[in-house]
């Protein structure tokens, strides 16, 4: 009698319709082969990066010395600069993916690079500097990263329409995620009238799930009561399953089936901030409990190693969640946690944080050019 082999939880994940990418990029990581390994060995089509990401990779060793030279001795700004190694980074990357790119159509395959976070609040020069990263990076599978302020759903409409594909990140409520898929939908719209071939423009939208957790079990723990410590580790979850509901939603008008029928593919569902925040919880809660067919988890390497280890994969285990869901918000403002203070606490503080490492990249790189100065 012969068995098949058990496959890995990453390729269980993979089967089930998730797209597994990971949260992290640096020039080490493409020059040693380590993420070329974990698309060979642990599922992975696609990587994300945010301004704290390029921080810990710049600021990090020594992989950056000789671009940093190079730009001293042309005299180069520190703008200039870390566009310079950011994007090639990107580019890197884009090449290494472009084989899973292509076998998926360019579904998968995708890296992500993000505009400058102090844009946020500013729709002209996000739609910019969109446009100048697209251009820089000049790879098909390059995804520019706009925040969902409401600033930025301007900007990832004509982003769109100009026919560039777009990563919506920093999601934290429903009602936002609704107002981003009107825009993208809009972008595909203006893209159309524009002569944009659809089936070519890509774009997810990335909803924060452990961050809401954070900051709603703070004020439980704060309320006390048995009741309030019986919901701790329910919220980001059940945020994340409403968020799909709502994606199911809106995939299934009827002017999404014009767009589809033109060659639309539609706005995909990513869930970010996937690594758990309180040991308490299971490692790899926000995976395998956000499984769903179209999806997308990025995760931090920590997260996707501890799926890979011992990560159990149940099937879909968004879609029969939706009325444990609504219970789960209903009972939270029932206690007097208001969800929309929340989401606009969170969308604040995440904002806050990106601009934070940006300033710190910044000063970092303009110290490390000054020393290059100093030594030639």
């Amino acid at each position: 009698m012969s068995t098949t082999p058990s496959t890995t939880p990453t390729q269980q994940l993979s089967d089930a319709g998730v797209s597994i990418w990971l949260d992290d990029l640096s020039r080490g990581r493409l020059s040693t082969g380590t993420l070329r390994k974990l698309i060979e060995e642990k599922n992975v089509v696609g990587v994300t990066t945010n301004p704290s990401i390029f921080h810990a990779a710049i600021t990090t060793g020594h992989d950056y010395d000789d671009i940093i030279a190079a730009k001293a001795a042309s005299g180069a700004s520190v703008e200039e600069t870390v566009f310079a190694i950011t994007t090639s980074d990107v580019a890197d990357a884009c090449d290494l993916f472009a084989p899973v790119a292509a076998a998926t159509r360019g579904v998968d395959g995708r890296v992500s690079i993000e505009v400058d976070p102090r844009l946020a609040w500013d729709t002209a020069g996000t739609i910019t500097e969109a446009k100048e990263l697209h251009a820089q990076v000049n790879k098909d599978n390059v995804l520019i990263k706009i925040p969902a302020t409401l600033e930025g759903l301007e900007a990832i409409t004509a982003t769109l329409a100009a026919g560039i594909s777009v990563n919506v990140t920093l999601i934290f409520s429903l009602e936002r995620y609704r107002a981003v898929i009107n825009a993208f939908q809009s972008g595909l719209e203006q893209a159309k009238d524009n002569g944009h071939d659809l089936s070519k423009i890509h774009s997810v939208a990335s909803f924060f799930v452990s961050r809401v957790d954070a900051e709603i079990d703070k004020r439980l723990d704060a309320i006390g009561t048995d009741e309030a410590r019986a919901l701790k580790g329910k919220a980001g979850l059940a945020n994340a399953r409403l968020a799909y509901q709502v994606y199911e939603e809106l995939f299934s008008t009827e002017r999404w089936a014009v767009l589809a029928d033109a060659g639309a593919l539609p706005q995909r569902p990513l869930w970010a901030s996937t690594g758990v925040k309180d040991p308490a919880y299971p490692d790899t809660l926000y995976v395998t409990e956000l499984v769903a067919p179209g999806v997308v988890n990025t995760m931090p390497e920590k997260t996707l190693d501890a799926t890979f280890d011992h990560g159990t994969v149940t099937g879909n285990t968004i879609s029969r969640g939706y009325n444990d869901a609504n219970a789960t918000l209903n009972a939270l403002d029932a206690l007097g946690i208001s969800y929309n203070e929340v989401v606009a606490v969170l969308e604040s503080e995440g904002l806050d944080k990106f601009v934070a490492s940006w300033k710190e990249l910044l000063a970092d790189v303009e110290a490390a050019l000054a020393a290059a100065r100093k030594d030639a």
